[in-house]
């Protein structure tokens, strides 16, 4: 009897083990970036194999250990398919963007690196595009008018109300884009980081919450244009959140900056009074989409947001810091203070 209790303590623990194993190795391989905090080059020679260009990947802290990228490349058949070149990685990126960089021949000597920031629109993306002498027009008409197949293709694109552009899932970042990249290549690009950032964690919490990724991207491309900081953005996503189930109107500048092109610390009373679907002035809910293409941050800020007492925030015009206040007559005394 105590001979099959003790065989049955140890399958139980053996199977724990295992288990904690294997959520291990997947957090690891799909979700922990590495330690960087400035972009590598890292060299890729002709004969390498994955556990020679982990080692190297490691050293440079993009990745946190070696045998993660070597496992990642087996589990999708990829051992055999490093292309040789050097490669620049910029901080955060996870084992699958990076296999998908080192397996595609994305490589920095025959690339050209083009920035864009968390928050712009495919407006100023498209300008951006065009001063490094790629074809920004074309990048903007696919853009505004994504292709039926381009939304068969990313399943994620479906939400997409009809007629409306891929705002809020370019995703903002260090790109490098070979020389004669069409702008359906950057655009692919994009959405393929897109895929791996918005990973099934964050899609379950947002189903979980009887929420669309649409009004998640709409609601973060607000806080992106708000605030600057982690913390702040978390602040002002319950705010927001709280003012739509309160049935208030946002008011949000984010929009109204959206709608008039501008970038202005703050607006007269007839520049709220714009008739726009965008103007949150006017208008109570989420504007009809995305005002911008937002980071991480504010994504994840707009799916787990800090439930505070505070109804309004403004941002000292000197410092950048966020003021909030949690009455009316708080922040009608905090504007006069901050000279707004």
């Amino acid at each position: 009897m105590l001979s099959i209790r003790r065989k049955i303590s140890f399958i139980i623990v053996t199977v724990l083990v295992l288990v904690g194993c294997f959520f291990y190795l997947y957090d690891q391989v799909y979700l922990t970036t590495g330690n960087a905090t400035e972009q590598q080059t890292v060299l890729v020679e002709k004969g390498d194999n994955a556990l020679v260009v982990g080692e190297r990947l490691a050293k440079g802290r993009v990745i946190s250990g070696k045998y993660y990228l070597a496992y990642y490349l087996w589990k999708n058949n990829q051992l055999h398919s490093l292309v040789a070149g050097v490669y620049v990685f910029v901080p955060g990126m996870k084992i699958p963007e990076i296999a998908r960089i080192i397996t595609g021949g994305e490589v920095a000597s025959t690339s050209i690196p083009i920035t864009f920031p968390e928050g712009w629109t495919v407006k100023q993306m498209a300008a951006r595009l065009s001063a490094n002498g790629f074809d920004g027009d074309e990048f903007l008409s696919l853009a505004n008018s994504p292709s039926q197949q381009l939304k068969d293709r990313y399943k994620f694109l479906a939400e997409i109300p009809a007629g409306k552009s891929l705002e809020g899932y370019l995703f903002p970042d260090t790109y490098y884009f070979a020389k004669d990249a069409t702008a359906q290549d950057v655009i692919e690009k994009m959405l393929k980081n897109f895929s791996l950032k918005m990973d099934d964690a964050l899609l379950t919490e947002i189903s979980k919450q009887k929420k669309t990724l649409y009004e998640i991207l709409t609601m973060a491309s607000i806080v992106e244009g708000e605030v600057k900081t982690d913390e702040d953005r978390k602040i002002v996503a319950g705010l927001f959140w709280n003012r739509i189930s309160a049935g208030m109107a946002l008011g949000s500048d984010a929009t109204l900056e959206y709608v008039l092109g501008t970038n202005d610390k703050q607006h007269s009373i007839a520049q709220t009074k714009i008739d726009s679907p965008y103007n949150t002035y006017l208008y109570k809910g989420l504007p009809p989409g995305p005002v911008s293409n937002p980071g991480l941050s504010a994504i994840t800020a707009a799916i787990y947001p800090t439930n505070t007492q505070y109804n309004y925030f403004l941002s000292d015009p000197k410092t950048g810091k966020t003021i909030f206040a949690k009455t009316f007559a708080e922040h009608v005394a905090n504007k006069a203070k901050y000279g707004l």
